[in-house]
């Protein structure tokens, strides 16, 4: 287990939210009679995200040397390792894809080989992202490094001003900032903030190997086929920057939007005055459920809130647990926040990022005690 060093943040006793919500959801698989993990249907999605971006590179090594669809081919790449990301290494790490640990341990190492440490990842979000949703010095995931301004607790800077404009600059540069981050923290620094991250040997071996296979795929092999290294960095740049842009905003949508909360725990406490499962629900939004090509392609990511209080089942049910936490929300007299459609959650993304980089005054309750 995880241990952090800063005092940590508790949570007021359970209501019953969460114990409801659980039963319904096993009494939903059990009625079916079908399993939480090891799908068949998951494993196809596999299949074809694999297929994508595996096909895609070899078109890309192998195909006509013509430079324009050689480039088009280098976007279409990006977006296959943000498939990747969004569905299969994401249950993977998440312990969703599999009842066996060794299984859903060596998918979850497709993240290493992507560029992205998978157990940093794991400490950075299932630990303090999840536990943690939207708590400054907490949740790394809205701390942005002070470059963005995510939460209405955190510094304004004179240049935020303008972080609505270059908040997708910021995201295309993401993949290569956590690549070096990861190197920097498993290394060097060891920590999140006052969190510290355990690490071992077989992290150190493990982060610097998947480096080097990373690098040799994406880098190392072009060269050494016959591609400049000019032709292969601006390749792997287009490639990466189209990975950051989609996961960059696929994540953001969830928290960084009205009306999800931004939670400051008591001064005197370090408490937050509700049900861990129920701040879940307020930090948390879902959108575009209706979509069928998003639902498959972000890997349920579009519902965040059941991703955020059922992690360990494969995101391929959420559509069907859905109408089930609506119902449990509605028992307990608790919001569950649904964007329609992708373009209005974006737009609210938007324009909760312009506000809080102008300082002016944000309709955002905080949970306190």
């Amino acid at each position: 287990m995880m241990i952090a060093t800063q005092t940590r943040v508790t949570y007021a006793k359970n209501i019953g939210f969460r114990k409801r919500l659980n039963q319904k959801v096993d009494d939903y698989f059990e009625s079916k009679q079908i399993a939480k993990r090891d799908n068949l249907a998951m494993y196809w999605k596999t299949v074809v995200i694999l297929g994508w971006v595996i096909g895609t590179w070899t078109f890309i090594l192998f195909g006509p040397s013509i430079l324009w669809i050689k480039l088009i081919a280098c976007i279409v790449l990006g977006l296959g390792i943000a498939g990747v990301g969004f569905s299969v290494g994401h249950d993977a790490n998440h312990g969703g894809y599999s009842n066996h640990k060794s299984v859903n341990y060596l998918i979850g190492l497709i993240y290493d080989v992507i560029g992205l440490s998978s157990y940093l990842w794991k400490f950075r979000h299932n630990f303090l992202h999840h536990t943690y949703t939207n708590i400054l010095n907490h949740d790394v995931d809205i701390y942005g490094d002070g470059l963005v301004r995510m939460t209405p607790h955190l510094e304004r800077k004179w240049y935020h001003k303008f972080q609505h404009i270059y908040i997708n600059f910021i995201y295309m540069f993401l993949p290569f900032y956590l690549s070096f981050s990861d190197v920097q923290i498993i290394l060097f620094k060891r920590s999140f903030h006052n969190h510290v991250v355990p690490v071992n040997t077989k992290q150190v071996l493990i982060l610097l190997t998947g480096k080097v296979v990373w690098l040799w795929l994406f880098i190392g092999l072009p060269i050494w086929l016959g591609y400049s290294l000019i032709e292969t960095i601006v390749g792997f740049c287009i490639t990466y920057m189209t990975y950051g842009l989609m996961i960059g905003n696929v994540f953001s949508l969830a928290h960084v939007l009205e009306p999800a909360q931004f939670i400051e725990p008591s001064p005197q406490s370090n408490q937050v005055d509700d049900e861990w499962a129920i701040a879940q629900v307020k930090t948390t939004v879902d959108f575009a459920p209706k979509n069928a090509f998003i639902n498959w392609y972000v890997g349920g990511l579009n519902y965040q809130v059941i991703h955020h209080l059922l992690p360990h089942i494969c995101h391929i049910h959420y559509p069907k647990i859905a109408p089930i936490l609506a119902e449990v929300c509605a028992e307990f007299d608790v919001q569950y926040n649904v964007y329609p459609t992708l373009t209005e959650a974006l737009a609210a993304n938007y324009s909760l990022l312009k506000t809080l980089g102008s300082g002016a005054d944000i309709n955002v309750d905080s949970l306190t005690s």
